[in-house]
């Protein structure tokens, strides 16, 4: 699993720094990303304690249940969601919204005040 030239690309078509995703690295999943329900959500915080600093979740809503997001290593998304890998690379303030027809990807300073 090899995506960072791909991962540059989009953080060169958002005009920002590319920051890996280690493959070892944990990121917090949704177990609802596996069942295919769109969008796919994407947030990155500060990389803290081995994580990347990725929070990931399908549908329209975060729900704020404490247990909602799951510990996964960054090279099981390959089982999990291909679709998202690209934007992995984006920094800490990014999030994105996407499906497979649709890309919506933006800083959010507020990310970065937390």
């Amino acid at each position: 699993m090899n995506h960072q030239k791909e991962q540059i690309e989009v953080c060169n078509r958002y005009r920002t720094i590319f920051l890996e995703s280690p493959e070892n690295s944990i990121l917090g999943i949704s177990e609802n990303v596996k069942e295919g329900i769109l969008p796919i959500n994407g947030i990155r915080y500060p990389e803290e304690n081995g994580t990347c600093g990725w929070y990931i979740w399908a549908g329209e809503e975060l729900p704020d249940s404490p247990d909602f997001f799951v510990p996964l290593h960054v090279k099981h998304l390959e089982d999990w969601c291909p679709l998202i890998i690209k934007y992995l690379g984006l920094p800490a303030g990014y999030r994105f919204l996407v499906t497979p027809d649709y890309e919506d990807v933006w800083e959010d300073e507020e990310i970065l005040k937390e």
